[in-house]
């Protein structure tokens, strides 16, 4: 990664816990920007409101 060898392993977990907390953000911001956009046509196509 980015030589985190050379760091104490509380930090490594930190960093760890702070690139997957980060991760799960984007992917959660990510997911609610598709649904916004695909929603109103995957209704229309499936015939709903």
């Amino acid at each position: 990664m980015i030589g985190l060898d050379v760091l104490g392993s509380s930090v490594q977990a930190v960093t760890t816990v702070g690139f997957v907390l980060a991760e799960a953000i984007t992917l959660y911001l990510g997911y609610g920007a598709v649904t916004r956009l695909v929603s109103p046509a995957a209704l229309e196509l499936l015939g709903g409101e």
